[in-house]
């Protein structure tokens, strides 16, 4: 995550900045090389996991598909790495009330079929991806669409096929009508949910997941499951990021430890994240090539809130987990200081973030954590479990947090490990959560809401705990219909103050990019989503 790529799930260890993005990036010039001889056409090779689902843009909700789509689909709007909203597809995005927005697109835009972008492209995708019989796991962030509850109705059959708020007035122009004011929309937009889609898309959907046709600044070559994904640059790109280089390929891998290995032996170029074991030496490795940098994303562990375990839990409970954990030690020795502890659900970077919640649940103290689950009731057969994605270098740090869980309070505590990141997605979507998750969240957008409501929401596509509150829905609903960008910033930090109260989830620590390159590239950065900007990443000859 995001998301989203909502939001994103992150796939990987250590994560996360400001907003995602393809112009904007880290104010480091790490591997720029100007006395290197490029080759402009020349491939180079990324360390990313096999994607949960088909390359639709509203159907990825993690990391490892993110990154991919990213490459391949150009929205209308982006974040340069202040947070600053950049024009890409469209040309202007403009509204006086907040409710209804009229997007003008840059003339000349065309899909790598050759066929052109539109606003018809861009309505006919949104009311497909909103539709249930489409199945597509971003459908929720259509919602605030005037029209969406007709299409994609909480109860029985759907009134309608398309949002009444979106209009077509000519080839390079749409409307969108909410259905009430929402002062951050335009935020919105720059995640990738939003992409436009080619009419040979709706001729077969499904062909179209496995052999994505997009507009973006790479084009589509090959998938070769569970092995690697191959794009090419698109020469006819319209966009201001332009590729450096010829394509990429992006190399699954299950084991950060074996991608690492391949970084220094030459058999990958750009790695995303490290695992626990190798942080102690990668900088000695790789001198300059080594990466530590700050992004917006946050780590937690949620209960899962629809098991009995759960279910009708007091807070207390977690409040007392939550203490129990010492977030301080585990950042410093296992995870070797590429970890700050958190403070609070929100990352760093992102508009409304707030290092202090006046609370002091996320402080280490066994004896009131031990107090606190006692006035709760205690946990439900005095054992829990925390599921993590075995792929992700995860291990280390949850058999730390364990162990600090049962040396504090005597609950007994064990990691739940999946073979890889789809795997562990797979049993949240599907509701087989045996007690807690591992839940990593890297922004979509630069907004406290993206981190609190897009989460934490009952009907939110990235609630997948079961968590469920009538207070927390009513704050966001009030948040959200503030009248200023500032005013609904303000409301959600006070929302994010009252969580504690509700325990959804406990934030663990802040992400950061410990990563590195081959000798073969040069020009690598890191946007504050924490993936590489791949269109700046230029091969050596």
């Amino acid at each position: 995550m995001r998301g989203a790529k909502s939001a994103k799930w992150v796939a990987i260890a250590a994560v996360v900045a400001l907003a995602a993005t393809a112009c904007g990036g880290s104010d480091s010039d790490s591997g720029d090389d100007s006395n290197a001889a490029i080759d402009p056409n020349g491939k180079f090779s990324i360390e990313v996991g096999e994607p949960q689902n088909p390359l639709q843009p509203a159907n990825t909700m993690e990391s490892n598909g993110s990154i991919v789509t990213k490459a391949l689909f150009t929205g209308l709007v982006d974040y340069d790495s202040t947070g600053k909203i950049e024009m890409m597809n469209a040309q202007s995005v403009d509204s006086t009330d907040n409710k209804t927005f009229t997007v003008k697109l840059k003339p000349g835009w065309k899909f790598h079929d050759g066929t052109p972008v539109t606003a018809e492209s861009y309505v006919k995708a949104w009311n497909w991806a909103a539709a249930p019989a489409n199945k597509q796991t971003n459908s929720f962030w259509f919602s605030d669409i005037d029209g969406y509850a007709d299409v994609a109705p909480e109860k029985g059959k759907a009134k309608a096929t398309e949002m009444k708020g979106l209009k077509v007035v000519d080839d390079n122009t749409f409307t969108i009508t909410l259905t009430s004011p929402l002062p951050y929309f335009v935020y919105k937009l720059g995640y990738e949910v939003f992409s436009p889609l080619p009419e040979s898309f709706f001729k077969d959907p499904k062909a179209a997941g496995e052999k994505p046709v997009g507009n973006g600044p790479y084009k589509f070559v090959s998938w070769d499951h569970k092995k690697q994904i191959e794009v090419a640059r698109n020469d006819d790109y319209q966009g201001p990021n332009k590729a450096k280089n010829g394509g990429v390929i992006f190399k699954n891998y299950t084991n950060l430890e074996t991608a690492y290995e391949d970084l220094k032996s030459g058999n990958v170029d750009v790695l995303r994240q490290l695992g626990p074991r190798d942080l102690p030496v990668y900088k000695q490795d790789l001198g300059d090539r080594a990466v530590d940098q700050a992004y917006s994303a946050v780590q937690t562990i949620a209960p899962a809130f629809y098991t009995d375990q759960w279910k009708d839990i007091d807070p207390k409970v977690i409040q007392g987990l939550s203490m129990a954990i010492d977030r301080k030690t585990i950042t410093t020795t296992v995870l070797q200081g590429t970890r700050e502890p958190a403070t609070g659900w929100v990352a760093k970077g992102v508009l409304g973030y707030q290092p202090d919640l006046g609370t002091d649940i996320f402080t280490y103290d066994p004896a009131k954590a031990k107090a606190l689950i006692k006035e709760g009731g205690g946990v439900p057969g005095n054992k829990i479990s925390i599921q993590f994605n075995a792929d992700g270098g995860h291990k280390e740090w949850v058999e730390a947090v364990c162990g600090s869980i049962t040396k504090a309070t005597g609950v007994a505590c064990t990691g739940d490990s999946k073979a890889d990141f789809q795997a562990d997605l797979d049993a949240r979507d599907a509701q087989e959560v045996k007690s807690m998750y591992r839940s990593g969240w890297v922004l979509d957008y630069p907004f406290n809401a993206n981190f609190l409501r897009d989460l934490f929401g009952t009907n939110s596509s990235g609630n997948q705990s079961g968590f469920s509150n009538p207070e927390i829905d009513k704050l966001i609903k009030e948040a959200d219909a503030a009248k200023t960008q500032d005013e609904s910033e303000k409301l959600y930090q006070e929302l994010e103050k009252k969580l504690p109260e509700y325990m959804p989830s406990i934030p663990l620590w802040y992400y950061k990019v410990n990563a590195g390159f081959s000798e073969k590239v040069t020009g690598v950065k890191y946007a504050q989503d924490g993936d590489p900007i791949l269109t700046g990443v230029q091969v050596k000859k």
